[in-house]
């Protein structure tokens, strides 16, 4: 029996960021290359949301580093962090909030030595750079997110605070990293 794999369009995206987050648990992230596509199960991420939220990067306000993530859901927005290290989120929620959800950790759904796990180390396995800053999530970009009809129950998320971002005060200890539980791909 083959597995019926639906791409995510940006209805999906353009919702609610916490709830985004959780559904997003257990998504497949495809990423194509010239060496072929790949899938990945999301097993860990975080969510940001706007302004009010003083660990994302929107609530300095629109720059021209943080305006893909006041743009439309279902785009990219790849930022650096340390000289040297890429993120990868994905943008969520309606123009204007500023809200997009980090991707931290993924599952290789194949047969590999390598631990995409940590939101750096996934954007160096992965090949994602600034080159995919606000381009949208699809095939064109070569990065989407399928839903392949698993279903992760409540029961089966972890929920903590995010990490790395002490310096938030009060926003670092929001409970909105989210990681499947039992499973060995999570930071």
């Amino acid at each position: 029996m083959s597995l019926r794999r639906i791409i995510l369009r940006q209805q999906f995206f353009a919702r609610p960021t916490l709830i985004v987050a959780k559904d997003l648990l257990g998504k497949i992230l495809v990423r194509q290359l010239p060496a072929g596509t790949r899938r990945y199960r999301i097993t860990e991420i975080e969510a940001y949301c706007g302004a009010a939220d003083l660990a994302c990067h929107a609530a300095k306000g629109c720059t021209s580093r943080t305006k893909v993530m006041f743009g439309p859901a279902g785009h990219i927005y790849v930022y650096l962090i340390y000289g040297m290290y890429y993120c990868l989120n994905l943008v969520t929620a309606n123009v204007g909030e500023g809200e997009a959800i980090l991707v931290r950790a993924v599952e290789p759904l194949f047969t590999t030595d390598e631990w995409p796990v940590g939101p750096g180390r996934l954007c160096k396995y992965l090949n994602i750079d600034k080159h995919l800053n606000a381009a949208k999530l699809g095939q064109q970009s070569g990065l989407w997110v399928e839903d392949d009809e698993l279903v992760v129950s409540p029961s089966q998320i972890n929920v903590s605070s995010r990490r790395g971002v002490g310096y938030a005060g009060k926003s670092a200890l929001k409970p909105w990293r989210f990681y499947l539980k039992d499973n060995r791909f999570v930071s």
